[in-house]
């Protein structure tokens, strides 16, 4: 049954995994974990369909909350959270799924309901939807004097992270990179062990939209409709998936070739497979064996040689001393949130307490294990200073046998730069966020 058929007995498969996906999220799993092992049983279709869905409707969630509570008597808070969820989800249907006619999107969710919850919730469902419908010309949510608040309704994001951004930036820059956020990610691939203008012919055969990746001259942006893993190219271990903004961090880095690196946090794994292009050896380690299969799924893809995973925590690193170390750690993620629309509604302000005083015991340990005159590389995917710049002062300011190195002239374009520093953000760059920072070790 496809994602769009309806029947007052039956829900499609497509809605009641993007109503399971949502369960997950709830219980703490990640939106990519879930949606991966949902979406198994469905074919390729329907696993699009989904993705538009769930994915769609957490980068509006906000804004559908904002339509819910004006129609739900009470407010949402009375409400049991999947029956929420349930509303979010066939609210999203009604007002950004063209392909969906209303009917199927408002008789699906109140079977979804009166699966799950019974006939109570199953009638509140429809008198909300059908009110939705009814009202879909004319739904408006008030709009605040307040800017942060204002922008957090209209581009669903937390207003205490908009707030953070409007001081940083101002609030066109803050409104550019949230309405980036809520746009479909490209999908981005880096050629592995054979030349762009040789992928892109076998692509552009296979029916594949090929363009520009920006910043990065050899990575090609990728389109239409197709489902990667499903290429030839891919099959053949010809390339992998990277945003630009994680090459920037490699090429940044500018590791010197036939060195040995150490690559601390390397799940999942793209980094890794890029320092092994130059590096003579990479030794990946990541403390989750989980978020290591992806790496060596395509590390046995790939038919990489030099890359050498295994399990470790990076507090407590198990190598010796080594040319170069590369610490990408664990962080709020707020550079990624176009990938992952689920983060920005886990993330709390005290997560960048949490997250920084783990970032300082991971750049302390991965600087035990550079040799001297090495280089230890920290980087993030976060745009938050307390992860980025604070944490190399604070390394730095404690540590005076390390200085701050800028690239190699050409590693990176200039404008990245900021102060030696890498820094990409995506409101001016048009690529997920990045920061890192070349650290070396006098000998």
């Amino acid at each position: 049954m496809n994602a769009v058929a309806t029947s007052t007995g039956a829900v499609t498969a497509s809605r009641a995994v993007a109503a399971e996906i949502c369960t997950d999220l709830r219980r703490g799993e990640f939106l990519d974990h879930s949606f991966e092992r949902r979406i198994a049983p469905l074919d390729a279709r329907d696993r699009r369909w989904t993705r538009e869905l769930v994915y769609g409707m957490l980068r509006h969630r906000g804004w559908i909350d904002a339509i819910l509570s004006d129609r739900v008597r009470g407010g949402l808070a009375r409400l049991d959270p999947d029956v929420i969820d349930l509303l979010r989800l066939g609210v999203y249907q009604l007002t950004n799924m063209g392909s969906v006619p209303a009917y199927a999107a408002i008789a699906q969710t109140v079977e979804l309901a009166k699966r799950r919850h019974g006939l109570g919730a199953s009638k509140l469902v429809n008198a909300v939807l059908r009110r939705t419908d009814r009202e879909r010309d004319e739904l408006s949510v008030p709009v605040s004097s307040e800017p942060a608040e204002a922008l957090a309704i209209r581009y669903s994001h937390p207003r205490w992270l908009i707030a953070r951004w409007i001081e940083r930036w101002g609030e066109q820059d803050t409104e550019r990179l949230l309405a980036l956020n809520n746009a479909e990610a490209p999908i981005v691939i880096r050629p592995f062990g054979i030349v762009r203008e040789q992928l892109e012919a076998m692509l552009e055969e296979a029916g594949v939209h090929v363009a520009e990746a920006p910043y990065v001259s050899d990575s090609i942006a990728i389109s239409g409709g197709i489902t990667f893993t499903e290429l030839g190219a891919f099959k053949k271990g010809l390339f992998f998936v990277q945003d630009p903004a994680a090459t920037l961090v490699t090429e940044y880095a500018a590791i010197a070739p036939s060195t040995i690196v150490a690559d601390l946090c390397a799940a999942p794994g793209g980094k890794s497979l890029e320092l092994s292009k130059t590096a003579g050896t990479v030794i990946a380690s990541d403390k989750s064996l989980g978020r290591l299969q992806r790496l060596l799924a395509n590390e046995r893809r790939l038919e990489t040689t030099n890359v050498f995973p295994f399990v470790g925590d990076a507090r407590h690193p198990a190598v010796a001393p080594v040319d170069a170390v590369l610490i990408d750690v664990p962080c709020t993620g707020t550079g990624t949130f176009r990938r992952h629309p689920d983060a920005r509604w886990r993330l709390k302000i005290s997560d960048l307490a949490v997250m920084s005083a783990l970032q300082k015991t991971l750049i302390r340990a991965a600087a035990k294990v550079v040799k001297p005159g090495g280089l230890l590389v920290y980087s993030t995917c976060s745009l938050e200073p307390e992860e980025n710049d604070e944490q190399v002062d604070s390394f730095l300011s404690e540590n005076p046998d390390w200085i701050l190195e800028a690239p190699p002239e050409g590693s990176v374009a200039p404008e990245l730069l900021d102060g030696g520093r890498l820094r990409v953000l995506p409101q001016r760059h048009g690529t997920d966020g990045a920061f890192a920072a070349r650290l070396r070790r006098v000998a």
